[in-house]
């Protein structure tokens, strides 16, 4: 992955963008694909949409990636200048205590940035059978190291809290992040638009999708779905490595970081478009990895499918190690894979293909 590829991807994930606060994420995806979009528009919701408008006669194509992350929310200061939150998406609890965060406080008319840190009891004063259960998030809590007055001046009630760390490469090609669920679609579904420019455009339009608030209920697929109206519709997300130890294949499949994007099958994924993204695999020499989706996705897929009369959805995963932790784990070759094939399907496109079950 070159500099400016790799600086935008770290860009990304160390933005700010709790579902319901994603500006930061969104500026950065409006600023990079300026130079090579034909427009781009924001909705009412925040979801960006990037357009690269085609040049002859074929499908409308948007790629979505979820420009949200999950995070914590400020609930409550009390009189010692203690933070009390709750959590905006899947956090699980079990990893907080210790943890290093980030307070987006906007008290005071302006923006700071606080470090936090999530306390609860030493395990030296917590009772021998409580040490066998997860502390509950209402018995946590965030020391500001400020005084009360600084801290409830600086901090308003329902500012966002991340976790307090960045993106870092490590190991053989690996990366590890806080937020690679879902800023790798954004990443990707960016990257295609400026693949598809060098390539002098696809037959029809291509719409890079930045959607928001999927950690909370898919509101942003729901809408972009409806909105921009494209013929098909790709998610592109994190999905379950199980390449480490303790996670079981008989349950979840085999899916390995390295080996490639996972191209996703079953109900929720129209069947011609499943075949097709395989043979822009196979076209494009790449390797992919095929992931069984007997029911709904969880993913923006999900409502692109059932958006107005329906939709040719797909679903194109990236295998993560430890999802919703602080420490998302990914091979950044997936990633241009990622690109590489729905750079090849979408410029295979035409009108005359018909994607109607058979």
């Amino acid at each position: 992955m070159n500099k400016k590829d790799l600086e935008f991807l770290k860009d990304l994930t160390e933005a700010p963008s709790p579902s319901g606060y994603e500006a930061p994420a969104a500026e950065l995806m409006r600023t990079r694909l300026k130079p090579a979009a034909d427009s781009i528009q924001t909705n009412v919701l925040g979801s960006v949409h990037a357009l690269l408008a085609g040049k002859g006669a074929g499908h409308s194509v948007m790629v979505a990636g979820h420009i949200d992350e999950i995070g914590m929310m400020v609930k409550y200061i009390d009189d010692d200048g203690y933070i009390s939150f709750d959590s905006i998406g899947g956090i699980d609890a079990a990893i907080l205590p210790g943890m290093r965060v980030d307070v987006h406080a906007t008290g005071g008319n302006k923006k700071t940035l606080l470090r936090g840190v999530m306390g609860r009891k030493p395990i030296h004063l917590i009772d021998p059978d409580e040490r066998k259960t997860v502390t509950k998030m209402d018995k946590l809590f965030i020391d500001v190291g400020l005084p009360a007055k600084q801290a409830k001046e600086a901090i308003r009630i329902g500012d966002p809290i991340v976790y307090g760390v960045g993106f870092e490469c490590y190991g053989d090609g690996f990366a590890v992040a806080r937020s690679f669920d879902d800023k790798i679609g954004v990443w990707i579904a960016a990257r295609v638009l400026e693949e598809l420019k060098k390539a002098g455009g696809a037959q029809g339009d291509y719409i890079a999708a930045g959607t928001v608030q999927e950690e909370v209920g898919l509101r942003g697929g729901i809408t972009s779905a409806y909105g921009v109206d494209p013929f098909i519709g790709i998610s592109v997300e994190v999905g379950h490595a199980t390449d480490y130890p303790s996670i079981a294949k008989t349950s979840y499949g085999e899916a390995k970081c390295g080996a490639g994007p996972i191209i996703a099958r079953g109900p929720n994924i129209n069947p011609v478009l499943f075949e097709r993204l395989v043979a822009a695999a196979e076209k494009a020499k790449i390797a992919y990895q095929i992931g069984a989706e007997p029911r709904a996705t969880g993913t923006d897929a999900n409502p692109i499918q059932v958006s107005r009369g329906g939709k040719v959805a797909g679903l194109i995963s990236i295998p993560l190690r430890y999802m919703h932790t602080p420490t998302e784990v990914l091979k950044l070759s997936d990633l241009e894979d990622a690109v590489k094939l729905l750079t090849r399907f979408i410029l295979d496109l035409d009108d005359t293909i018909d994607f109607t079950p058979k």
